[in-house]
């Protein structure tokens, strides 16, 4: 009987998936590529404007040559102004903006490039946002309406402005940024993101700190250790990282203030966007990526504007682009993506230039061009690599369906199984983690480049080798089905440490057995019911734990299968917990862990995926 309910229940769940596989792909939901404008441009270097504090912060202006006031386009970044995040990376060149008779600034932030004052991230670009948004209005030649734009820092640079409501802010294109500067962007699920914060920190915002003041010395060791990244992952405990100085604070005082803020508590909190949804009151275009160190962050603002924005009008002017994008190899012919990434062409590559034109002259020209109106999401189905568009985040058609673990998932047997029905009574899985020893990254949603952190879409087999990931596998599919949006697994499971890690990974297994990884999540045990307020774990108690694992959109085809991998290190995505309930950074101890995963009716560990109807 049990065995004939299963077979009845898997049936039902391939009928649903052959119906969710029907829908059709769209044609191209983007404007066409567009030339330079009929404006001729001039440009003026380093222009100054007083913050409220006296600080002056430069900008490089590109004025069109027009007699007519022009709206402005104004760019926040702090990885130089005259670099301006062009093309290949990202932008056309900001004289390309200015052609189509625009007033383009681009600026540099508080403490790097040519700006005065003394640089900390995100501490600075609430005021100094509002401050230049409402210089940039006043411009000779400008009409007062205001629109940012920019990738990243540059797309926090914007939100950290836009809620603080200048008068003259019209609307922002923040592409690949997230939603919480502790959640999604230094920590995720209570754990430090190693690959990502830590060489950037170094080579980048440090660096160019450091040429800003004339430190020649802090430098030469940035630049030494820049160098070699790899050494600097690996050193514990992360509050006495050398290449920061952390005896010197001139050098980088904000960095050792992440590691010590290791919650989500007030220091967060002050610069949280999530938290603010209601106090924007403008349109936004978002731009993402499924491989991208910010995704969760992006696809959440979106729904959180759409849902919280602070007046019907901004509400119903919101528009997600999501497509088969790392963090900064955007499909252009000379990027450099994760190979699996390039091999889709030029129909993943982005329309953001094209479509954020557009954008501003709908809103800051008045052009009715149908860009807006309601909130929309296009977004790229990978395995059918075409574009698709929806109505809202998660789409409104998306079928919740749960799979559950069964079987012995480990290295021994490879006997795990994803069913679609609670398993019968069965032991548990074991592994051993050590944190000196963890599972190696293989692709994912790091940054900021495919060749210095973990990115993108590659053949899991190498990891699935390891004694310390298990895997549970399910049936081939028997038709074409979507899966898009985020998946959640809950996972039942003991440790012998007081804190721990647990990660998940959702892969498909093409039928010559290559497994290809769609996206993941961690959770550090001691997070498992609040971000700000951890609990430390009783060894051996079985505590249930919700792992989210960040968005995607693939299409399986007949014959694929889904496979979940668990384990407790994704390293050096993040850093390895060392068990010891020490908080992060803190000591360089670190306790070997006995881990046991439950997969029981008692213990119903599943994976929830995103299955979309038609």
């Amino acid at each position: 009987m049990r065995v004939l309910i299963r077979i009845t229940a898997f049936a039902m769940v391939l009928a649903v998936l052959a119906a969710c596989g029907a829908d059709r792909p769209s044609s191209s939901p983007f404007p066409a590529a567009a030339g330079r404008g009929s404006c001729e441009v001039d440009t003026e270097r380093d222009v100054g404007a007083t913050m409220r504090d006296g600080v002056v912060l430069r900008a490089d202006v590109y004025r069109p040559r027009t007699t007519d006031p022009v709206p402005v386009l104004l760019m926040r970044t702090q990885y130089g102004k005259s670099g301006a995040q062009t093309s290949p990376e990202r932008y056309q060149p900001p004289d390309w903006f200015a052609s189509h008779c625009y007033l383009v600034v681009v600026q540099d932030v508080r403490g790097q490039g040519t700006s005065g004052g003394v640089f900390s991230e995100f501490t600075n670009d609430m005021a100094d946002g509002y401050d230049t948004v409402e210089w940039a209005a006043g411009l000779p030649g400008a009409n007062g309406k205001v629109g940012m734009y920019g990738s990243s820092y540059v797309g926090a640079t914007q939100w950290l402005a836009a809620v603080t409501a200048p008068p003259h802010l019209t609307t922002i294109v923040p592409a690949n940024t997230a939603s919480d500067y502790y959640d999604g962007w230094t920590y995720e699920g209570g754990e430090f993101r190693l690959a990502f914060v830590q060489p950037w920190a170094i080579d980048s915002i440090a660096l160019g700190a450091a040429q800003n003041r004339r430190d020649a010395e802090a430098e030469r060791v940035l630049r030494d250790a820049a160098a070699d990244p790899t050494r600097w992952l690996n050193f514990r405990p992360q509050q006495d990282l050398p290449p920061m100085q952390p005896h010197n604070p001139a050098v980088a005082p904000w960095y050792f203030d992440w590691v010590r803020h290791n919650t989500r508590d007030a220091f967060w909190q002050q610069v949280s966007i999530r938290d603010r949804y209601p106090a924007v009151r403008i349109p936004v275009l978002h731009f993402e990526g499924w491989y991208d160190a910010f995704l969760a962050g992006g696809v959440e603002n979106f729904a959180g504007m759409v849902s919280h924005g602070g007046n019907d009008f901004a509400r119903a002017n919101q528009r997600l682009v999501i497509g088969p994008w790392d963090h900064v190899a955007w499909g252009r012919p000379d990027s450099e993506p994760a190979p699996l990434l390039k091999d889709i062409g030029a129909v993943g590559n982005s329309p953001i230039n094209e479509l954020m034109l557009a954008w501003f002259e709908h809103f800051l020209k008045g052009v009715d061009n149908g860009v807006s109106g309601k909130p929309r999401v296009d977004y790229f189905t990978m395995g059918a690599n075409t574009w698709k568009t929806a109505t809202n985040w998660p789409l409104p058609q998306t079928q919740w369906i749960n799979f559950y673990l069964s079987g012995a998932g480990g290295i021994a047997d490879r006997a795990g199984k994803l069913l679609p029905v609670l398993p019968g009574p069965q032991p548990p899985d074991t592994y051993t983690y050590d944190p000196l020893n963890p599972a190696p990254s293989l692709g994912g949603h790091s940054c900021c480049g495919a060749h210095s952190g973990p990115q993108g879409p590659y053949d899991q087999t190498p990891v699935e080798q390891r004694s310390d990931v298990l895997v549970y596998t399910g049936d081939p599919v028997a038709h074409d089905t979507q899966i898009t949006g985020p998946a959640t697994v809950k996972l039942w499971a003991q440790s012998s440490a007081v804190d721990t890690d647990f990660t998940a990974k959702l892969v498909v297994v093409k039928p010559d057995g290559t497994a290809i990884n769609l996206n993941n999540g961690i959770l550090r045990a001691s997070f498992r019911d609040s971000l700000s307020t951890p609990m430390p774990i009783v060894p051996g108690r079985a505590y249930e734990y919700r792992i989210q694992i960040w968005p995607t959109s693939y299409q399986l085809s007949a014959g694929d299968r889904v496979r979940v991998e668990i384990s407790s290190s994704d390293y050096p995505q993040f850093a390895p917990n060392p068990n010891t309930g020490a908080p992060f950074g803190r000591d360089a101890a670190t306790v070997v862990a006995t881990q046991t995963i439950l997969h029981d009716p008692a213990h119903p560990s599943s994976i929830t995926l995103p299955v979309i109807a038609n």
